[in-house]
């Protein structure tokens, strides 16, 4: 069996890790959200792709649910001594190897995907393979509210917001940038035309799956699959579980709640992309409401205390949508 999986962030690498426990003799395939990245000291740094790496690979750090384990801040600490800056983004030293061997990699004229190839052969094992969805540089800044600004406003890159910021300041617009220009892979394509199931994980609709389907062509792929496409939902009764969902899809037109993003992914059957919504059972009431509009949803408790907890609401989406199927 080969499932493909869209994800970004800890959310989606826990997500991820719940997957491989409820199909550990699949093959999966995870697209990653590489609009995170940004370039800091001269290094590549590709937030979400490391994450994944590290979850996978048993070398991520348990309490924070990103970075390496026993990790350690010399480096930052000595740009912290010189007053070089920015030293808002905690690169630690264990980290540190893997954005100067990307770095190089991509100096030398190395892809995207090739490069992912050869840092996470350390870290994944068998039977997973994690692609970048393009080859292509796309970022996401985002225009804020800054009252010191001659306008009143600006934009920062997402990573700023997020971590410099603490996602406090308003967001009035969320930009991709260089999305329009970028290509899907065919590395990307061949495994959505070869999956069995496409599964989109509890990530950010906004800056982190949002990127992926932006991607020219890839939605075109899913929506040429035979394979089912099963969403989760990240709202839990109207507030994400991790990150600031709630803060940028209203710039993107959508209402935070588990409804309003099931709404925006749609269903297949009207042009949409799923075959299959999931809710939190704090959600439950929308469930039969959403299904009557035409978007097929059930209800059931998503929260990722552990991979076997993941792997059994993953599991009894897959038997639900089956059991669906079979008696249409």
């Amino acid at each position: 069996m080969h499932i493909v999986i869209l994800a970004g962030g800890v959310g989606g690498s826990r997500f991820v890790r719940g997957v491989r426990a409820a199909h550990p003799d699949a093959h999966l395939t995870v697209i990653g959200n590489t609009a995170d990245d940004i370039t800091l000291h001269g290094l590549r740094i590709c937030p979400d792709l490391d994450t994944m790496m590290y979850a996978l690979g048993g070398g991520i750090d348990p309490d924070r649910g990103w970075g390496r384990a026993d990790e350690s801040t010399a480096f930052l600490e000595e740009l912290r001594a010189y007053q070089v800056e920015p030293t808002w983004f905690t690169l630690g030293d264990r980290d540190l190897a893997t954005h100067v061997i990307r770095t190089q990699l991509i100096n030398s004229g190395a892809t995207a995907t090739q490069i992912t190839a050869a840092l996470a052969s350390r870290w994944l094992p068998d039977g997973v393979t994690l692609l970048p969805m393009t080859d292509d540089r796309v970022e996401t800044h985002v225009v804020i509210t800054d009252p010191e600004a001659a306008s009143g406003r600006r934009a920062v890159h997402f990573q700023e917001y997020w971590v410099r910021l603490r996602a406090a300041p308003a967001v009035e617009k969320t930009i991709m940038v260089g999305l329009d220009r970028a290509t899907v892979t065919d590395e990307v394509t061949a495994a959505i035309g070869s999956a069995d199931e496409i599964l989109l994980a509890p990530s950010n609709p906004v800056v982190s799956i949002g990127p992926i389907l932006g991607v020219p062509g890839l939605r075109t792929a899913l929506l040429s699959s035979a394979a089912p496409i099963i969403g989760f939902s990240p709202i839990l009764a109207g507030s994400p579980v991790l990150g600031m969902a709630d803060k940028l899809l209203p710039t993107i037109g959508v209402e935070v709640s588990a409804a309003g993003v099931g709404r925006h992914y749609g269903a297949r059957a009207a042009g949409g992309l799923l075959d299959l919504w999931v809710v939190d059972s704090a959600d439950g009431s929308t469930a039969d409401q959403l299904t009557a509009d035409g978007l097929p949803t059930m209800a059931d408790e998503l929260i990722m205390r552990d991979p076997s907890v993941t792997a059994g609401f993953v599991s009894r989406a897959e038997a639900h949508l089956a059991s669906v199927r079979g008696g249409a």
